[in-house]
């Protein structure tokens, strides 16, 4: 039986008012694998002044990064479901998905802030996520952030979560992982580059945004990248399955 969340976002549309605002305002969405790097991208690029961080919201409950519990507000605003099916009957959200159980999403306030402040709005969301933005509006900037390589990723996830990596929780994630590539591998909407060195991807980034055509040069090598990776990942799969 569906709960009330899903089936509140199966035909889920934003406002037109939030239509007009996605069209009006210069968006950047960030998305990749767990472990990519996408904090430390947004974090660079907030240093600019030139951007403003939306702050997504989501039924799940904080985790704690790097030993810290994440805060209310700060990495996510954290709400219950409840709360999630009014914003979503007030037509209060610009996307939002289910992922894992919970809800993520974006809201029409938190791109409201970026418009006002005449800044670039800024997020990582799913994939899922992505093709509502798009849909919107294809001016929308997806950028997938992806690792050099596989050995790279499963560095980055076991640093993340202190050395230690509960083998059915980086299955799940290494899943996740596959159908986000399969995604960009199967889209042209997406602006591949790879996080070898933050700050050179952050230079990287930063210059497709402010250029006239929001275009990346060396996209066929990091769609390279791409496929290689989704290789490597379900060759793996298949050795812990």
């Amino acid at each position: 039986m569906e709960t009330n969340l899903e089936q509140k976002l199966k035909n889920y549309r934003p406002s037109p008012a939030a239509v007009e605002l996605i069209k009006s305002t210069p968006i950047l969405v960030l998305v990749g694998p767990s472990g990519v790097g996408k904090d430390s991208i947004k974090e660079r690029l907030l240093k600019t002044g030139r951007y403003h961080h939306i702050v997504s919201h989501t039924t799940r409950q904080p985790r704690i990064n790097h030993g810290v519990v994440e805060q209310d507000g700060v990495e996510y605003h954290f709400i219950d479901k409840t709360t999630a099916e009014t914003m979503l009957d007030n037509q209060s959200m610009i996307e939002a998905k289910l992922y894992s159980g919970n809800l993520y999403g974006t809201s029409a306030a938190e791109i409201q802030a970026a418009h006002d402040e005449g800044k670039i709005a800024m997020t990582d969301i799913e994939v899922q996520g992505v093709e509502e933005y798009k849909t919107i509006d294809p001016k929308v900037m997806a950028v997938f952030l992806l690792p050099p390589d596989f050995k790279t990723l499963q560095a980055r996830l076991q640093k993340r979560y202190g050395g230690k990596v509960d083998t059915n929780d980086l299955r799940l994630r290494l899943k996740t992982s596959l159908n986000e590539l399969d995604h960009l591998l199967k889209t042209d909407y997406y602006l591949a580059v790879i996080n070898d060195n933050l700050e050179a991807a952050y230079e990287h980034i930063d210059g497709i945004v402010q250029s006239k055509d929001h275009v990346a040069a060396d996209e066929p090598e990091a769609r390279a990248v791409a496929k290689k990776l989704s290789e490597d990942i379900s060759e793996y799969l298949d050795q812990i399955a």
